[in-house]
């Protein structure tokens, strides 16, 4: 199950036992609600990654400097959602248990879920910081309680009151945001009030979940629900790291990215630099 992968995003070419972090591509979009593609994702950022740096000049680190293992895609079946989950689940415990620190390529934001059930074994005190233009609050969407738009109620589910905290929040419907005034900690628009969350949650193990259409869609238009009004590259990259650099990060992901609604690469080149950033700030801890 978790053999060197024969391609790799730029740099993450170590050995799984010499790594401490771990990525792996969660290929499923079965329950998006509105352009699907997400599933793409994945692949595209290893093959595109090759036209990026290893070089951070925003941090001044290098990805060849640190052992990172990519162990590629999971086969996931597009008909069972719940099949698929547990899939994820599977091999995120196994990378938590072996005390790695696994980072999650989507896919959908459903998939989210998976790597939290395996999070929640393991910390049972854990809070989640969820980046995301949509509250994804939703009990049900048409009827399925599984779905990428209720996948932060699904993780209520499992950790409870004033342990999620959402932030760059621009959409849903009004019992979501009703909903998100007794239960969670939401921030509409942008990351206001991200230091002060940091400092709150500093000793409780963290969980975060970067869903790329919080970026405004004239930057990242490659999303299969676009949301005007978004953050812009430089604010996402600073929000990231405050919350690598300050708090416990135990496990993350970035989902959302649709390549075929990304003619351009603009979106596909966007994620990857926010990935790599992202890498080099948890290695460098």
């Amino acid at each position: 199950m978790l053999k060197k992968n024969v391609e790799t995003f730029l740099g993450c070419d170590a050995d799984y036992d010499e790594a401490r972090l771990v990525i792996f591509g969660a290929p499923f979009d079965s329950t998006t609600s509105y352009r699907p593609g997400a599933r793409f994702a994945s692949r595209v950022m290893r093959a595109e990654s090759y036209g990026l740096e290893t070089y951070s000049p925003y941090q001044n680190l290098d990805v060849t400097d640190y052992k990172i293992f990519d162990g590629g895609d999971l086969e996931l079946c597009f008909g069972d959602t719940e099949l698929a989950l547990g899939d994820i689940t599977r091999l995120a415990e196994k990378i938590l248990g072996d005390e790695k620190i696994p980072v999650m390529l989507g896919g959908e934001h459903l998939v989210t879920l998976g790597a939290i059930r395996a999070a929640v074994k393991k910390f049972p005190t854990l809070a989640v910081i969820h980046f995301d233009a949509h509250a994804d609050l939703r009990d049900d969407y048409l009827g399925a309680k599984l779905s990428h738009a209720t996948v932060m109620r699904r993780t209520y589910d499992l950790v409870g009151d004033g342990k999620i905290f959402q932030f760059g929040i621009r959409s849903g419907d009004r019992a979501e945001f009703l909903f998100a005034e007794n239960h969670t900690r939401l921030k509409k628009f942008d990351f206001g009030g991200l230091e002060k969350v940091c400092a709150e949650v500093g000793g409780l193990p963290i969980y975060l979940t970067i869903d790329l259409d919080v970026l405004d869609p004239a930057v990242f238009p490659g999303t299969g629900t676009p949301e005007a009004g978004g953050v812009n590259f430089l604010q996402l990259l600073h929000a990231a790291l405050k919350v690598i650099r300050s708090c416990d990060v135990v496990a993350l992901d970035l989902v959302e990215l649709s390549p075929p609604y990304d003619p351009s690469g603009i979106s596909t080149a966007t994620a990857l630099k926010i990935l790599r950033e992202i890498l080099l700030a948890l290695s460098s801890k």
